[in-house]
């Protein structure tokens, strides 16, 4: 049978190791929008030096889908996602995860094109891609980050 000594050092032990794990614990800091449209969302929030991106379309300043196709659409997402990065000061080399969502998986190619222009050749970041049943605003491409 175990004693409440036991029991009562070990609750006093696991309390302690919470404590000392939640100590470097810093709030959230949350971007504000400074362009476009407001939108019900932050464009990025930093959580302990992590930097979490919300997926960009490929608006301009207006909150207008740019003309011209995926290309087109990728260049102004990538271009988005770079000004949210250095307002968080921080870059495209300190991006370490994307998530992609495509209307179409057919354009998977051609928005690789301008996607990897981003990218140093040995640095890309870990990536997800999938299809999605209709995206905001009827956007071609969606893309989300992770940085530091």
């Amino acid at each position: 049978m175990i004693s409440w000594r036991i029991l009562r050092t070990t609750a006093v032990c696991a309390a302690a190791l919470m404590l000392a794990a939640c100590a470097g614990v810093r709030p959230a800091e949350y971007l504000s929008t400074t362009v476009g449209p407001p939108r019900p969302f932050s464009p990025a929030a930093r959580v302990n030096g992590i930097l979490y991106l919300s997926g960009q379309i490929g608006t301009d300043s207006s909150g207008t889908i740019v003309p011209g196709g995926i290309q087109a659409e990728t260049r102004q997402v990538m271009e988005n996602i770079g000004a949210v990065l250095r307002r968080s000061g921080s870059s495209f080399e300190r991006v370490v995860k994307c998530t992609v969502f495509m209307a179409d998986m057919k354009e998977w190619g051609a928005m690789n094109e301008v996607y990897v222009t981003y990218f140093a050749a040995d640095k890309r970041p870990a990536r997800s891609a999938l299809g999605a049943n209709g995206l905001v605003l009827n956007a071609k491409v969606e893309i989300e980050c992770i940085a530091y």
